[in-house]
């Protein structure tokens, strides 16, 4: 066989090499889809005091466990104690200015039941002398006299009534917790809630990661301090639109850990998000903006899926740690490929 003969039957093998290839890679993409761009993340909570003040005690330290309800750090509590003192004595004085007002009222009632029976005996008065002004018994001085004392005594009545209902107004209702009561316990409850804020507590069971809080510094209220990294584990895997569409909820799927290399984590797919972010449009008044390319062909779009695992995983996995997940599909000659596939890339985790 010359030379050229044999150049020939290589280049012969090596396109019928790579057709195979193409053909399985295509095949491989819409059957048994692959991918690496998938990590393992956890939900991160950023701790953030309800108060401001200075810190006075950490009792965290850096990547250490922690349990809901755990006491994370503490603000000076000093001026929530005052403020709750203070809340205290205006709740006290708001007391007192009911109990004020109570007596305020039962004189005004007193005085308002006084004046009505002195303008009852007024308009008596008034009437008895207008008759007996009516048969020359009196004369019209003392006749005007009576009724002008009448009209006085009704002013007076009117007062004392309106001054009575002034006082009930202010009062509010006759039980022991008015507005001013309330607004006092209010105040109360308040200053007491931003007192227990000082003491910072893990919401939920995680570990604290990045802490640079230091005793001394100033905390503003709002402004994240730790982070908590919860210890459930979500994974999530990016997928072409086009590959996953044999694929649905609960499909099987095996998963390599970068930093595991050679181990497959069994796994199912638990949900597949509805959309990507480049599909989301805000109404903010503005013209479309046709997307542009030059290239003859387009990315494709990914689309995200979440896995749960079936087996425990690596200890202290972090949140960010890479992975290759694979789909299995139901057939049993495909899925065996795919479980080949996903080995002998997990292997390569062992070089790269």
């Amino acid at each position: 066989m010359t030379p050229d003969q044999k150049f020939a039957r290589w280049v012969k093998y090596a396109s019928v090499f790579f057709i195979v290839l193409f053909a399985y890679f295509l095949l491989a993409d819409t059957v048994m889809p692959l991918t690496p761009q998938a990590m393992a993340t956890r939900v991160i909570t950023k701790i953030a005091p309800r108060v401001s003040g200075q810190i006075n005690q950490v009792y965290v330290h850096n990547n250490q466990q922690v349990q809901q309800g755990d006491l994370l750090f503490e603000i000076d509590p000093a001026p929530y104690q005052l403020a709750v003192e203070q809340a205290k004595f205006d709740l006290e004085k708001a007391i007192q200015d009911n109990q004020q007002l109570d007596a305020s009222i039962a004189a005004a009632q007193a005085g308002a039941e006084a004046n009505q029976i002195v303008f009852n005996q007024k308009v008596r008065e008034a009437k008895r002398l207008d008759k007996l002004f009516a048969r020359n018994g009196v004369s019209q001085q003392q006749r005007d006299d009576a009724l002008s004392n009448a009209t006085a005594a009704k002013a007076n009545l009117m007062a004392a009534q309106a001054r009575l209902k002034e006082l009930r107004v202010r009062r509010g209702t006759t039980t022991h917790e008015n507005i001013t009561v309330k607004m006092a316990q209010n105040h109360l409850q308040q200053a007491a809630l931003n007192l227990s804020y000082t003491q910072v507590k893990a919401e939920h069971a995680g570990i604290i990661t990045n802490l640079q809080l230091m005793v001394g510094s100033y905390a503003n209220k709002g402004t994240p301090l730790i982070a908590l990294v919860d210890k459930k584990l979500d994974i999530i895997a990016d997928f072409r639109e086009k590959s996953l569409r044999n694929f649905s909820h609960n499909t099987p799927a095996l998963i390599t850990f970068d930093r595991d290399p050679g181990r497959l984590y069994t796994a199912k797919v638990s949900t597949i998000d509805a959309g990507v972010s480049s599909g989301q449009f805000d109404a903010n008044g503005s013209l479309a903006s046709p997307t542009s390319s030059n290239r003859w062909v387009r990315d494709a779009q990914r689309i995200r899926l979440h896995l749960s695992l079936n087996q425990p995983l690596p200890e202290n996995l972090p949140s960010g740690a890479r992975a290759t997940v694979q789909l299995i599909p139901r057939q049993p000659v495909f899925a065996w490929f795919a479980q080949m596939q996903i080995h002998a890339l997990s292997l390569l985790h062992y070089i790269y």
